[in-house]
């Protein structure tokens, strides 16, 4: 695990990157992405998590107009 991921301080994480770390615990990744780092998951996971995270983005938007 690198010394980055293993000092994780969720407070100093931008909004975008909790978002991230949320889905990715939601669709069973945070392990991988905490072992391995973000560049070990493939095209499609790392997609997924995009995906996800522009409806998320999407609804509160909308959510608060």
């Amino acid at each position: 695990m690198s010394e980055k991921n293993r000092n994780l301080k969720w407070e100093e994480l931008s909004p975008d990157d909790q978002l991230k770390y949320e889905i990715a615990e939601e669709i069973g990744l945070l392990d991988k992405v905490r072992e391995s780092g973000w560049k070990s998951l493939s095209a499609k996971e790392t997609g997924r998590i995009g995906g996800l995270m522009t409806k998320r983005k999407r609804e509160r938007r909308e959510g608060t107009a």
